[in-house]
């Protein structure tokens, strides 16, 4: 579906695939941003100091991207062990409207779906909107199989 605003596609992004770990294992990656350059697959973030980890909905973490910039990422939504997502921004400045989100459903106790997604439907900065368009269900999914490569048979 065309979005009027823009002439381009849907704003909503995702990949899933089965991990062969436990939700929990996997939620510790994602919820520890000192964790996530380790398996970012859009090779954005640089790094984040330890001592972050998320524990709620209104935390806020640093991180800091490969480009030098420093993003705020709020969370907006916190299920521990199965859901969390946050919205970027500027540090000091509201977010400007996308968001990241990670959704873990066991399968069984050592295997998980992990659905990646990425939300840019109330984007609202005009300069942000290439580089949202270019974010892929193939960058998404290569966050996901970084992260299986993490805590699969280890």
């Amino acid at each position: 579906m065309t979005d009027p605003a823009t002439g381009f596609g849907d704003r909503i992004v995702n990949a899933s695939r089965d991990v062969e770990a436990s939700a929990e294992r996997i939620f510790e990656l994602i919820a520890d941003p000192s964790r996530q350059p380790s398996w970012d697959g859009n090779d954005n973030l640089a790094e984040a100091a330890e001592g972050q980890r998320v524990h709620r909905v209104g935390d806020v973490f640093r991180m800091a991207l490969t480009m030098g910039a420093v993003r705020e990422n709020h969370v907006v939504e916190f299920v521990e062990g199965r859901r969390i997502a946050w919205r970027p921004s500027e540090p000091g400045k509201e977010p400007p409207g996308h968001l990241w989100r990670w959704e873990l459903v066991p399968v069984t106790g050592t295997r998980t779906k992990v659905t990646h997604t990425y939300d840019w439907t109330e984007l609202t900065d005009a300069t942000r909107l290439p580089r949202a368009r270019a974010t892929t269900p193939a960058n998404l999914r290569a966050s996901i199989d970084r992260l299986a490569a993490l805590v699969e048979f280890n």
